[in-house]
């Protein structure tokens, strides 16, 4: 099934030997509290330990490091809703370019002094990613910048999969993986690797019930716009893009399954994760925890849930750990 697709198992697995050494290869540890709630085996993968503090470095190492001397000449830019503004800031330090990033008003401020911290250009444009976006068009357009998208690109899914390798390879019996779902470069990468390896296990996409812009594109058989809203899970915002030519076919192709978070479950993902596995982790990779806490996952054992980020405002963090999380973002415009 994944030979027709955009990204290959082979595509990934040259991803990995290309930013080997570039990334971290993050820990997999048991969840015994996850696994007497779920009454299965629980495996929680730890990629917000990744350098940047998310999986975004992974697809955007893997983008970097893919261009020629000319294109690195000319810098590289991207809309964001942070994580991969970060990331893509760091990869391009990291081989002597300069990034230029573009992000809504939505973003988080922790998010944008982090980028700015990496030496990035940032450019703060409208309320939405998709605005955000006008303006990455008029850099690559009138100054030439090269633009490394932050799902919706063949080099930065396969980067995503790599996470995928290492936990078949970690876990080659996992029956089931739990991913975050927004533009779905994570998901499309991370299902291709994974039913590369093991046709058989289930890959099931999570995102947030308030703006789940692949879910609605999903439902409706084509790319859809839906409004962007805020949501403890922030980084799972944005669109997917009307002309995407990736992972929108791939997610359709790939994901078993697409579940819907309430801003009250994602919360309790973030206090258990917090509470009872010692971890602090953004909404978004929060998801896989509040699936299980809500009795979402039927699956047979063991389960991966992938935690993928943990660039939260600590004072948000802190708001949602105090039981007022939930209130904050469902009262939110």
């Amino acid at each position: 099934m994944e030979g027709a697709l955009p990204v290959s198992l082979e595509d990934i697995r040259a991803a990995a030997h290309r930013i080997a050494g570039r990334i971290a290869e993050t820990p997999m540890v048991p969840s015994a509290s996850l696994g007497e709630i779920a009454g299965v085996p629980v495996w929680l993968k730890l990629e917000h330990h990744q350098t940047t503090g998310s999986f975004k470095l992974r697809g955007a190492t893997n983008a970097v490091v893919s261009l020629s001397p000319a294109e690195r000449a000319r810098g590289v830019v991207a809309a964001s809703t942070g994580n991969h503004g970060r990331a893509l800031a760091y990869a391009a330090k990291a081989q002597g370019m300069v990034a230029t990033i573009c992000m809504s008003r939505l973003v988080p401020e922790n998010k944008v002094l982090e980028i700015r911290r990496l030496g990035a250009d940032v450019r703060i444009v409208g309320r939405s990613q998709d605005e955000a976006q006008g303006e990455v068009d008029r850099l690559v357009r009138e100054e030439g910048l090269v633009m490394v998208p932050p799902f919706d690109h063949p080099a930065v899914v396969a980067g995503q999969g790599t996470l995928g390798l290492e936990i078949v390879n970690a876990l080659p019996e996992t029956a089931t993986v739990l991913v975050p779902l927004s533009g779905g470069g994570l998901a499309a990468g991370v299902a291709a690797a994974i039913k590369g390896v093991n046709p058989k296990t289930k890959v099931i996409g999570l995102t947030m019930e308030r703006g789940a812009a692949m879910k609605a594109s999903l439902d409706a058989g084509r790319p859809v716009q839906v409004e962007e809203v805020s949501s403890l899970a922030d980084s799972l915002g944005g669109g997917i893009g009307p002309d995407n030519q990736v992972t929108f076919a791939m997610c359709r192709a790939l994901l078993d399954d697409v579940l819907l978070l309430t801003e009250a479950e994602i919360a309790a993902g973030m206090r258990h994760a917090y509470a009872r596995e010692d971890e602090i982790v953004e909404g978004a990779g929060a998801v896989g925890i509040a699936a299980l806490l809500a009795g979402k996952i039927r699956s047979a054992s063991p389960v991966v849930a992938i935690l993928s980020g943990r660039n939260v405002d600590m004072e948000q963090h802190r708001r949602v750990i105090n039981g007022e999380g939930a209130a904050f973002a469902e009262d939110s415009p």
